[in-house]
């Protein structure tokens, strides 16, 4: 009978671990999103986030997490020379169709 107990509270514990728990949600909506740089210069990447009709300052945000996690990976640091980013008016950014894309520098 305790084997029984165990083995469903084990059951119960790992079917509360999901992926959602290393999803960051931005606005309360979790967005698609990556940064991508060719493998000769990652300095200067894209950041595209997918879903962007769910709310634009979430995608924005979602944009520029993962340009800041495209830097730190690769160099270490947070700071970004943005092409297009955050501070980019809202009427002045690049949308194509339903995805928002930042592009800008890693600064070493």
């Amino acid at each position: 009978m305790r084997l029984v107990i165990l083995m469903t509270c084990l059951g119960l514990a790992a079917a509360g671990c999901s992926r959602d728990a290393t999803r960051v949600a931005f606005d309360g909506v979790y967005y698609r999103a990556n940064a991508k740089a060719a493998r000769s210069d990652r300095k200067n990447f894209v950041a595209t986030v997918r879903g962007v009709s769910r709310g634009i300052e979430g995608a924005k945000s979602a944009a520029e997490y993962e340009g800041i996690k495209h830097c730190i990976r690769f160099y270490g640091t947070s700071d970004i020379a943005w092409a297009v980013g955050p501070e980019t008016p809202n009427t002045a950014l690049p949308l194509n169709g339903d995805t928002l894309s930042f592009s800008g520098t890693c600064v070493e």
